[in-house]
């Protein structure tokens, strides 16, 4: 097994994540078999109960993991299944260490950071590595080790003094450091400064551990010199300083980095045999593909995301992530609005009013909407503002989680005239209470009490979604979520025209809603999140299907891909298959934007619901 620990110095979002990730991806691109994990220096067990303004999305992984949002990352970009202990926290280790502390594994001794916690860790990092990650289930060869937060943080000196042992435990040749640090350019003098850089370095080293490869994050490429500088005062070679700048994507990353003799560097390093004198030709070429396709795009579609958590963009990463990969599947760059939910609301109105029309303005300018997931009472009726004027102007909708629920509690209100329908985390006494809390959850307990992971949808019927999804049966994937559409009031809600047409194994639970092509020509629901399981070149039905209709062009797409359906010959389509798919859908389809911005003044005339 081969170590390749990153570290972070200056300030924390560095790019870290990318750069590990991207790592990953050459790696893989080599035919060696990558695993990455994250270490998250806080206390706390899991990501679960964090508030996303502090630290963006909570990302859940198919064994139900609630993670840091670099697990997405890494999963988008290797293509693999993490597991939630590919995610190390201080309060999973010290959790560890206090229970074989009463079991009385320790035999009466004083427990200890050192060796204690240390040991620990480099257990935890041993066995997580051997876990296969990849469909084929073959072990790994190469784990990628992510260390959150930057060098001399009181949080991280547990993990740091146990990879400065790690180093020694493995072999010099099976254990090496990348530190990522910023290069910051002052715009008054245009020079590139080496000092935080240095800073960092030392930091580093005299915590024990030496950078073989630093990477410099900058908003401009460095010049050579500086690279000379920095090689000098941090005792690495010149040709072991690489230069990340500020690119058009993400995708650029591991192009960079190849193109810098990454491969060169990890193949003496750690003895693998993967560098060549010339690299085929086809070598990440879709990749290149991929990156090449998304700074080439010139036509705009324009997206709204209604949320709570607006301030920080990170709180939607997989949102964002998913609405790009497939606005690229679709020949279009991507126009994402933020809108805050109270914003749209009435009280905002009478408080804002500037703030209430401005975002009402890009709600209507829009092509397409999207109502995320989230929780609790804030924001609630904008959202469900928002899903109103969604389904009486025919504006293609996809709702996620929390979204499903806000629109069956618009259709509830305003198509059966249930006034006062609710979930019951807003309003436990309401009426008509079509969205209740689950089994699952516990009031008392918040963290893992949700209904977490990968998890079976069965459709009934015919669907958008189900044709979308290649016309299969059942599909997995991953929740994250406390309350659920009430089963009593199932049947009256069909009845009167919203038909949900995927439900779990039990057939209680609704995970699929939608309204007919002849109401309406995309208002699609989902209880699940499938934006966790997009990736670039695999984008995720629902999303697809939010772009396709956002372009106007979902119906030609839709017999175009029943008639293109290429398979591999196992039967599941490669990555070669897609990209094929992809050209053809693209090629054959005119993708010009039809649809027409809807003003304000549509709602007075079409919509039940009055908003002035």
């Amino acid at each position: 097994m081969k170590y390749i620990l990153v570290t972070g110095g200056v300030i924390s979002g560095i790019g870290k994540g990318v750069i590990a990730s991207s790592i990953g991806t050459i790696l893989k691109h080599c035919g060696l078999h990558v695993t990455s994990i994250k270490i998250d220096p806080y206390i706390n067990i899991d990501a679960g109960t964090f508030s996303p303004f502090e630290h963006g999305e909570v990302f859940v992984l198919d064994d139900g993991g609630e993670v840091d949002l670099d697990l997405g990352n890494y999963e988008r970009f290797l293509d693999v299944t993490l597991h939630r202990a590919n995610n190390i926290t201080t309060g999973k280790i010290y959790q560890q260490v206090i229970e074989c502390e009463r079991k009385g594994d320790y035999l009466g001794k004083t427990v200890q950071v050192v060796p204690h916690i240390t040991d620990a860790i480099q257990e935890w990092v041993i066995n997580v590595a051997k876990v296969p990650v990849t469909e084929d289930g073959k072990e790994p060869e190469v784990c990628i080790i992510e260390l959150g937060g930057t060098i001399g943080d009181i949080e991280g000196m547990p993990f740091v003094e146990a990879f400065r042992q790690f180093q020694f435990r493995v072999s010099h040749e099976s254990f090496c450091c990348v530190h990522v640090s910023l290069v910051p350019q002052p715009k008054s003098t245009g020079e590139s400064k080496t000092k935080p850089t240095q800073a960092s370095v030392k930091e580093l080293r005299g915590s024990g551990l030496s950078p073989d490869l630093i990477v410099c994050r900058s908003e401009m490429p460095i010049i050579d010199e500086v690279k000379q500088k920095i090689s000098n005062f941090c005792h690495v070679k010149p040709d072991r300083v690489i230069c990340i700048h500020d690119c058009t994507s993400t995708y650029r990353v591991p192009l960079m980095l190849e193109e810098q003799g990454l491969i060169q560097f990890i193949a003496e390093r750690l003895q693998l045999n993967i560098a060549t004198p010339v690299r085929p030709k086809k070598f990440m070429w879709k990749w290149r593909d991929l990156a090449d396709r998304h700074d080439n795009v010139r036509k705009v579609v324009e997206i709204a995301l209604v949320g709570k958590y607006t301030q920080l963009e990170d709180a939607y990463a997989s949102v964002t992530k998913a609405l790009q990969h497939s606005a690229l599947f679709v020949n279009r760059r991507l126009n994402l609005s933020y809108i805050e939910a109270t914003s749209l609301e009435e009280a905002t109105k009478i408080e804002n009013p500037v703030k209430y029309h401005q975002a009402w303005q890009i709600l209507c300018r829009s092509d397409g909407v999207i109502v995320p997931g989230g929780f609790g009472k804030r924001g609630m009726e904008g959202k469900i503002a928002a899903v109103a004027w969604c389904r009486t102007t025919r504006k293609p909708f996809l709702g996620v989680c929390l979204g499903l629920q806000a629109a069956v509690i618009e259709f509830t209100r305003n198509v059966m005239n249930w006034k006062d329908a609710n979930t019951t985390e807003i309003d436990p006494k309401s009426p008509y209470p079509v969205v209740i809390d689950m089994p699952e959850h516990n009031p008392g307990q918040m963290g893992g009490t949700m209904r977490l992971g990968k998890r079976t949808t069965i459709f009934h019927g015919d669907s958008i979604l189900k044709k979308l999804y290649g016309n299969l049966g059942s599909i997995d994937e991953r929740h994250r979520h406390r309350y659920e559409v009430n089963p009593e009031f199932v049947d009256k809600i069909e009845e009167a025209g919203l038909h949900f047409v995927g439900r779990d194994e039990s057939e209680t639970r609704m995970e699929i809603m939608e309204l007919p092509v002849s109401a309406h020509p995309y208002f699609v629901a989902t209880q699940y999140h499938p934006e966790y399981i997009s990736r670039p070149l695999k984008p995720s039905p629902p999303y697809l299907g939010l772009l396709l209709a956002a372009v106007g062009k979902l119906q030609p797409y839709l017999n175009n891909a029943m008639a293109s359906n290429t398979t591999s010959e196992d039967g599941e389509n490669s990555d070669d298959d897609i990209v094929g798919i992809l050209r053809r859908n693209i090629s054959n389809v005119s993708l010009s934007a039809t649809s027409t911005p809807v003003t304000p003044s549509h709602l007075s005339v079409k919509s039940p619901v009055v908003i002035d």
